[in-house]
C-alpha cells in the first residue's frame, strides 16, 4: 500500500509510524526518515523556508518514485509526507516509511525513495533569512546520490 501526503500541517511520526507497523502483512521492519529544516546554509542563519509546488504534478511524482521503489525490492507499506507553505527551522518537513519483511530492503528502499525525492519532486524552496530571501537550486551532492541507484 502506498500513502502519500502534501500538506502545510506538521506531521505525528508516531502515528505515521503505527500505520507503517499495522501492515496487512506484519513486517519485519520499519525503516523511516525524518527531515527537518535546517537553520543554517551556505547564505547565512534561516529562519524558514517557503515550499512551493504543483500539486497534480507533485502528486504524480511522488507516486511513481513510490510504485518504483515497490518494483524494486518487496515492500509491504510506503508512507511519504511531505509539507509545504512556510515552515519555520527545525520543524519537520518530510517523512518517509517503509514496512517490509526485511531489514535490508526497507533501509535501502527508504534511501532511495528519499534520494529521488530530492531530486525529481517538483518543489521549489526559497529561504527567509534575517536580511533576505532566496530561492534555492538542487545540490550537486543530491543529484550525485542517484548514481548507485542507476
Amino acid at each position: 500500500m502506498i500513502n502519500i501526503h502534501i500538506q502545510e500541517a506538521d506531521f505525528d511520526h508516531s502515528e505515521l509510524y503505527n500505520g507503517l507497523r499495522s501492515a496487512n502483512t506484519p513486517p519485519g521492519a520499519v525503516v523511516t526518515f525524518t527531515g527537518l529544516v535546517r537553520d543554517f546554509s551556505s547564505h547565512g542563519d534561516v529562519q524558514a523556508i517557503y515550499l512551493e509546488h504543483y500539486p497534480a504534478m507533485t502528486e504524480k511524482t511522488l507516486h511513481k518514485i513510490a510504485v518504483t521503489a515497490q518494483e524494486r525490492w518487496q515492500l509491504e507499506n510506503i508512507v511519504i509526507v511531505h509539507r509545504v507553505g512556510k515552515i519555520t527551522a527545525r520543524e519537520q518537513i518530510v517523512f518517509v516509511g517503509v514496512a517490509s519483511l526485511h531489514r535490508k530492503e526497507a533501509f535501502q528502499a527508504c534511501e532511495y525513495i528519499m534520494d529521488y525525492l530530492k531530486n525529481d519532486a517538483p518543489f521549489w524552496k526559497k529561504e527567509i533569512t534575517p536580511t533576505h530571501e532566496l530561492w534555492v537550486e538542487n545540490k550537486k551532492s543530491d543529484s550525485e546520490a542517484l548514481d548507485k541507484w542507476r
